[in-house]
């Protein structure tokens, strides 16, 4: 299969779960998977060894290593601009004029 297939396959399902993953399930057994799983998809699509060195894999495909991606603000914003429902302000909440009136809140438990 051609690698800018497997590349979009890889975007498609593998970095949508890990982006999900990334910000519900942020512990260190989850990342250490994920960075597994992210390191094997790369290899594949590379058709490369598991003894290769990954960084240079991803410069070449211009995808970012897990912990660019984990510590990113970027996929953590675009889930709260897209889910804008699922939080309130806290004036929304109570009714005290604070100056983090407009701090957003999460309104699910």
């Amino acid at each position: 299969m051609p690698q800018e297939i497997l590349r979009m396959v890889y975007f498609a399902y593998v970095h949508s779960v890990m982006s999900y993953g990334i910000i519900f399930g942020q512990t260190n057994g989850i990342v250490r998977k994920f960075l597994i799983l992210k390191k094997g998809g790369i290899r594949i699509i590379t058709n490369s060894t598991a003894r290769y060195l990954c960084r240079e894999l991803f410069k070449k495909l211009e995808i970012l290593p897990l912990y660019s991606q984990y510590t990113s603000i970027f996929s953590q914003s675009i889930f709260v601009i897209k889910n804008k429902h699922l939080f309130s302000t806290n004036y929304q909440i109570h009714s005290v004029r604070t100056r983090l009136k407009t701090n957003l809140t999460s309104t699910y438990s």
